[in-house]
């Protein structure tokens, strides 16, 4: 079995489109679901923040369900390709009903519709898409120059998707309203990651008919307890928590630091592209950072600019032209933290298949989406608590001063705080420095 074959361009284009399908979810539920539950549904901003944190239970369990399911799946189509081409359509028909909650109904209605619509959604359809997506990378090849290149095609695909994305919803609920915007929103978010599921296939599929023989699949009995082993899973889950963590609770405070802050809700649109489209120009430096030196110190990089990048937005006070300059930093921090770490997946299987002789891509590969999904759901919830906290009331037409400083916090000085956490995690993930073993073993076991 060529294990090492590569993976076209165009494979690895639409690869990285299908991750910024997916993406097109998280722009909604990180930067404006708040938004629309608080100013549109009229719903307590506390009670949405509960909602946000209760569902990452059922997420934590989904995720590791999932990752098992797929490592158990053997089609002719492969192990993670059905999933991620059931997840396109679910994705459309997930993200419309998300965004319509019926409005004249009471509190208590609205409160269950939302949990049903975001648990559906955020627990069992970005958990589909998130493990069979992932899952897919050490899948379609295992040469590690190549992982590195699908990996920087998917992030940057992801921050593209994501910049348009979220460049555009702004202007699209203002002139068409929530629902024609999340028919369009949900209907290019399909499209994308069933045409990638369409398209890519996995290497054992495309090399099953030379005869190959192949090894004995591990049953589930045999994988988590050596997942739960691997120190390194756990690194990238918490990576992963504090990333999204972070990012989230940024982007939720966003909206209301636009218009509560600094009294224009359109820049938002300004904020957006400027937190997206540097970091898509780091991204391309990945692959030649990753051979000179390691994703390790990529990330590591990315963490302390983070941290930059948030500082000297908390300085600016109200002058936009300093806030653009760190949300740019920020972005050029973000970016590693969106690709090296999903880099590392293929690392961190590898060196769990070296040290406990057990291969497991969907398990380890929940660790991504396990810990996106808790930052993300804590991040936005952390930022509902605090506008709850503050005394924010959506029917004012003016915040009290203690709600806009309470804003600008959360907004800045708050995303330093995270990124001092996630620069000690980086340190710890230093899996690389085992690369010469797994790669040996690996080879010498084909």
């Amino acid at each position: 079995m060529n294990e090492r074959k590569k993976v076209p361009l165009w494979r690895k284009t639409i690869y990285g489109l299908g991750t910024g399908g997916g993406n097109i979810f998280s722009q909604i539920g990180a930067a404006f679901l708040l938004s629309y539950y608080t100013d549109t549904a009229l719903m307590g901003a506390a009670a949405i923040g509960t909602m946000f944190v209760v569902c990452r239970v059922f997420d934590g369990i989904s995720d590791l369900v999932m990752g098992a399911i797929v490592d158990s799946t053997h089609t002719k189509w492969g192990k993670a390709r059905p999933w991620l081409i059931l997840s396109g359509p679910l994705t459309f028909l997930g993200i419309v009903l998300l965004m319509h909650v019926p409005v004249a109904a009471g509190a208590s209605a609205k409160l269950v519709y939302a949990y049903a619509t975001y648990i559906f959604m955020s627990v069992v359809v970005y958990t589909i898409f998130g493990i069979a997506n992932t899952a897919m990378l050490p899948l379609m090849t295992r040469d590690p120059q190549d992982n590195t290149m699908l990996a920087t095609f998917s992030a940057v695909g992801n921050n593209v998707i994501g910049l348009i994305a979220g460049s555009a919803i702004t202007p699209l609920v203002l002139y068409f309203g929530w629902h024609w915007a999340s028919i369009f929103l949900g209907l290019i978010a399909g499209v994308l990651i069933l045409i990638s599921g369409i398209v890519n296939k996995e290497l054992d599929m495309d090399d099953a008919e030379e005869g190959a023989s192949q090894e004995a699949k591990p049953t589930l009995k045999q994988q988590f307890p050596s997942v739960m082993k691997n120190r390194y899973f756990w690194l990238l889950l918490l990576i992963g928590v504090f990333s999204l963590l972070m990012n989230a609770n940024a982007i939720a405070a966003q909206t209301y630091y636009c218009s509560v802050v600094l009294g224009n809700a359109m820049f938002m649109s300004a904020l957006m592209v400027a937190g997206q489209f540097p970091g898509i120009i780091i991204l391309l430096l990945m692959p030649a950072i990753s051979n000179k030196w390691s994703k390790q110190i990529f990330l590591a990089i990315g963490a302390v600019l983070l941290i930059v990048g948030f500082v000297i937005c908390g300085l600016a006070g109200t002058n936009t032209t300093i806030v653009i300059i760190g949300v740019v930093i920020r972005s050029l921090g973000a970016g590693p933290l969106l690709s090296a770490v999903f880099a590392m997946v293929p690392d961190v299987v590898e060196y769990g298949y070296w040290k406990y002789g057990v291969r497991s891509e969907g398990l380890i590969s929940s660790a991504q989406s396990i810990g996106s999904k808790i930052g993300m759901g804590f991040g936005s919830g952390m930022a509902a608590w605090i506008l709850a906290a503050a005394g924010y009331d959506a029917t004012l037409e003016f915040q009290s001063a203690a709600t806009a400083a309470a804003i600008q916090f959360d907004y800045t000085y708050m995303g330093a705080i995270f990124g001092v956490i996630i620069l000690i995690l980086v340190l710890l993930t230093n899996v690389e420095k085992y690369a010469p073993q797994y790669r040996g073993a690996d080879a010498s076991a084909r």
